[in-house]
């Protein structure tokens, strides 16, 4: 796991120096990291997940364009030590990562109604959590992506809440808030595995999806906006 994560970081920290330098809309203060916690609370059996930015958290979302390919997805990601069967795959090479999205021009949450008005697939807009796996993907300027495989390749396990997409990713529907400088989600002990010490980082990003280009994968990382320790090394653990 070391080697992976000094082998991403490396990538990830050369890919950020790229990206930065484009003039992105959505880079401003709602996505400049002040700090990141985990909080493990053993009383309730949850930890609680919060990044705090400069400005306001979740107050920016991305601007629709209609369809699915080039979809922009904004992301206040958790970057972490934990393994893949922690959080119900199988186990493969990546970090295993918590994000928290915003999407309006798809759902990828079907068995979620997170904005209340009885239909299920019109709440990709409203921030929601995501497990992913993230590798080294040189192909986009963040120098990430989320690691995919081919659909009939048996040896991948997904946990029963996922969206259904050829790549490792989970909508397991855990409640996120936001409020002033700080979003935060809430985590069940036993959706971990009961895992409650590891190493963790804190980074927001802009993403996009692709479904006509095979040269680029199908959820990348194209801007880095702040990275909590400036060089992802995951060197926060876990508050008791």
């Amino acid at each position: 796991m070391k080697t992976i994560i000094l082998l991403i970081s490396t990538v990830f920290v050369l890919g950020t120096t790229v990206s930065c330098a484009q003039d992105n809309p959505y880079n401003n203060e709602d996505f400049n990291i002040k700090a990141v916690n985990v909080i493990h609370q053993p009383n309730l059996g949850i930890s609680i997940w919060e990044i705090s930015v400069v400005g306001k958290a979740a107050q920016t979302t991305p601007v629709k364009v209609g369809q699915l390919d080039g979809a922009p997805v904004l992301g206040y990601v958790f970057p972490t030590t934990l393994k893949p069967i922690d959080v119900g795959f199988n186990q493969t090479n990546g970090i295993v990562a918590l994000a928290l999205t915003s999407h309006p021009d798809f759902d990828d949450t079907p068995l979620w109604d997170e904005n209340s008005d009885n239909i299920f697939d019109n709440d990709g807009l409203i921030w929601h959590p995501h497990w992913v796996i993230l590798h080294e993907d040189k192909r986009v300027a963040g120098g990430l992506s989320v690691k995919q495989f081919k659909k009939a390749d048996k040896t991948v396990v997904l946990p029963p809440t996922n969206p259904g997409m050829p790549m490792y990713m989970d909508s397991p529907g855990y409640p996120v808030t936001a409020n002033k400088n700080t979003i935060k989600v809430v985590v069940p002990d036993y959706r971990i595995n009961y895992k409650t010490n590891f190493n963790y980082d804190g980074v927001t990003a802009f993403m996009k999806v692709n479904t006509s280009d095979e040269s680029l994968p199908m959820l990348g990382v194209y801007e880095v906006f702040s990275v909590a320790s400036g060089d992802l090394s995951l060197p926060y653990k876990v508050k008791q």
